[in-house]
C-alpha cells in the first residue's frame, strides 16, 4: 500500500499476517519515508531523510498439550509485542539517526518470562572529513570474523550488543585503513559497566592483472576492563569456593587476532587466529568442589584461543565450502557474572547449517566457547536451469571427543518454467541435550526429517506456497508434524496459516 502525503513524501506500509495453533502474529516489517525529489534535494544540499518501522503483535493461547503454560503470557497476559522505529538523516557527509524501541509483554528476551520497556534504543552521529570518519553513540562494527569483537543486533533473538562510545576510522591510502574505538556495551536499555577499547588495521594487495592472486590481511586488538562493581561480584563468588578452586582475579583481559583472505581464481581461503590472555569466565561444565560432594559450574581464569578457516571453490555449476574451527576457553564478556547472550564482546562463528524450516531448525546448536572442535561442508551443484542439488554436513564435538552435534542435510530444487517450484529433501540430526540444554542424564536426540516446499505462481503478483515437514524421533517430546500455507499479494500483503 502506497500513500502520497501532501508534504512531498511517500509512505510505504507492508503487512504480514501469521497464525499457528498457539500464536497469532501481525507483522508490519517496513515503512520507508523518502523525498519524491531526493535526487534534486541531494544536489541542492537539502539532505536525505529515511526511516523504517517494524512491529510484532502476538496473542498467546494457552495449550498444556504442547507445554504452552506456566509463563506470564500464556497464563494471564495473553498479548505481547515489540516495535522499532528507525529514523536517519544524511547531509554533506553528516549522518545522524535514532531508533525508538518498545517491548510489551515480550517473550524475546526469555521465552519463559515477560519483558516490557520503552525508550530510545539507539542514537548515533557520523561525520566524514576527507580520509577521516568520526562516529559517536550506539555503534555497530566488528574485527575480522568477530572472534574477538563484534557489536551487532539480531532482533528475533533479543540481541543488541551495540558499542556505546566513540569510533574513529582513517584511510591510510594504498588500500589500507585503521579503526579505533572505546566505550561500553549495551543490551536492550541497559549499558553495562566496564570499558572496551580496540584497534583494527586492514588492507588489500593484488599482484596485477596477469597474477589473479589477492590478499586481504587484517590485525585486531581488544582490551576489556572489569568495573570495581562487577569485580566485587566475582570476589564474593570466589569466597564460597574451597582453596583449590580459588584464584586471584584479573581486572583486565586482552585479545588479539590475525586474519587474511587469500583469493586465487576460483578459490578463496579465509584464515583467522585469535588469542586471549588469562580472563575470568563461568564454565557451566566444570566441577566445583564443596565440603560434601561436587556441583557443576564455577568461575575459572584461563587463557583462550580460536582457530578458524574457510575454503571456498566456485566454478561453473559447482560450489563447495569447507570450514573448520577449534575453540578453547574463549568466553569474552564485559562482566563474567553475566550468563547466556548478555555481555558478550565477541562472536563465535557457528559451523552448522542455519536452517529456516520449523522442524529442521528444532535442534540447532549454539557455538560453544569452552571446548569445541567443529567441521562443516557445503556442496551445491546445478544440473541445468531447472534442477539443482545441495548437500550440507556438519560435525561438532568437544576437544575431548564427546559428541555434541551432527547433521546431514540434503536439498533438491526443481523449477518449472517460472510457474512453480518444488523444494524437497531429508535431514538427519544427532543432538546433545545434556550440553546444549543442560538436561541431566538424557540420551542423544536423533531425528529424521523429510520436508516438502511447493510454490505456485498465479498471475502476477499472486502466489501460493505450502510446506510440510515430519520429524521422526523417539527422544525428547517425540515425533512432530508441521504444515503451512502462505498466500501473497506482492508487494503489500502476505497471509499465512500454520499448525504443528
Amino acid at each position: 500500500m502506497v500513500i502520497f502525503l501532501p508534504c512531498g513524501c511517500i509512505f510505504i506500509f507492508i503487512t504480514e499476517f501469521f497464525f499457528d495453533a498457539t500464536n497469532l502474529s501481525i507483522y508490519c516489517p517496513l515503512f520507508f519515508i523518502h523525498s519524491q525529489n531526493s535526487i534534486a534535494q541531494e544536489s541542492s544540499d537539502k539532505g536525505v531523510f529515511a526511516g523504517a518501522f517494524d512491529t510484532n503483535a502476538n496473542v498467546f493461547l494457552r495449550d498444556s498439550s504442547i507445554n504452552a503454560i506456566n509463563t506470564p503470557q500464556y497464563d494471564r497476559q495473553f498479548f505481547g509485542g515489540e516495535s522499532w522505529l528507525n529514523l536517519n538523516y544524511n547531509k554533506d557527509g553528516l549522518t545522524i539517526g535514532a531508533r525508538f524501541d518498545m517491548f510489551n509483554n515480550s517473550n524475546l528476551r526469555n521465552p519463559t518470562a515477560s519483558f516490557s520497556g520503552v525508550g530510545i534504543g539507539r542514537w548515533y552521529a557520523t561525520k566524514k572529513l576527507n580520509h577521516l570518519e568520526i562516529s559517536v553513540g550506539y555503534l555497530y562494527d566488528q574485527i575480522g570474523a568477530g572472534l574477538i569483537f563484534r557489536a551487532f543486533e539480531t532482533r528475533p533473538l533479543f540481541i543488541d550488543n551495540a558499542l556505546y562510545g566513540a569510533r574513529v576510522k582513517y584511510d591510510l591510502g594504498k588500500s589500507w585503513n585503521i579503526m579505533g574505538f572505546v566505550g561500553k556495551q549495551k543490551n536492550a536499555f541497559e549499558v553495562f559497566t566496564g570499558n572496551i577499547k580496540g584497534l583494527r588495521l586492514e588492507g588489500f594487495a593484488s599482484f596485477g592483472e596477469e597474477h589473479p592472486l589477492t590478499l586481504a590481511p587484517g590485525f585486531g586488538f581488544v582490551g576489556r576492563t572489569i568495573s570495581d562493581e562487577n569485580m566485587e561480584g566475582v570476589v564474593n563468588s570466589l569466597r564460597t569456593y574451597l582453596p583449590e578452586d580459588r584464584f586471584v582475579p584479573n581486572h583486565n583481559a586482552y585479545s588479539g587476532t590475525v586474519y587474511n583472505t587469500l583469493s586465487y581464481k576460483s578459490l578463496s581461503l579465509y584464515t583467522e587466529v585469535a588469542l586471549k590472555s588469562e580472563d575470568i569466565y563461568y564454565n557451566p561444565f566444570a566441577q566445583k568442589k564443596e565440603i560434601i560432594g561436587n556441583t557443576l559450574g564455577k568461575l575459572e581464569q584461563k587463557s583462550g584461543s580460536v582457530l578458524y578457516g574457510s575454503l571456498s571453490f566456485a566454478k561453473g555449476k559447482l560450489g563447495i565450502t569447507a570450514e573448520a574451527k577449534r575453540t578453547q576457553h574463549f568466553n569474552f564478556r564485559v562482566d563474567p557474572n553475566l550468563r547466556l547472550l548478555r555481555g558478550l564482546v565477541n562472536y563465535l562463528v557457528p559451523l552448522n547449517r542455519q536452517n529456516t524450516y520449523r522442524l529442521t531448525a528444532r535442534y540447532s546448536p549454539a557455538a560453544l566457547d569452552i571446548s569445541e572442535m567443529a567441521y562443516g561442508l557445503d556442496i551445491k551443484y546445478k544440473f541445468n536451469k531447472s534442477l539443482s542439488l545441495g548437500v550440507n554436513y556438519s560435525d561438532i564435538a568437544t576437544l575431548e571427543g564427546d559428541r555434541l552435534f551432527k547433521e546431514l542435510y540434503t536439498e533438491i530444487i526443481y523449477k518449472h518454467k517460472r510457474k512453480w517450484q518444488l523444494t524437497t529433501g531429508l535431514q538427519l540430526v544427532t543432538y546433545n541435550q545434556e550440553v546444549y540444554e543442560m538436561k541431566a542424564e538424557v540420551p542423544l536426540v536423533k531425528t529424521v526429517v523429510p520436508y516438502v516446499d511447493f510454490l505456485y505462481k498465479f498471475a502476477p503478483p499472486r502466489a501460493l506456497r505450502t510446506e510440510f515437514q515430519y520429524m521422526s524421533t523417539k527422544q525428547d517430546f517425540g515425533s512432530w508434524v508441521f504444515g503451512l500455507t502462505e498466500y501473497s499479494i506482492a508487494p503489500t500483503w502476505i497471509f499465512e496459516a500454520s499448525g504443528i
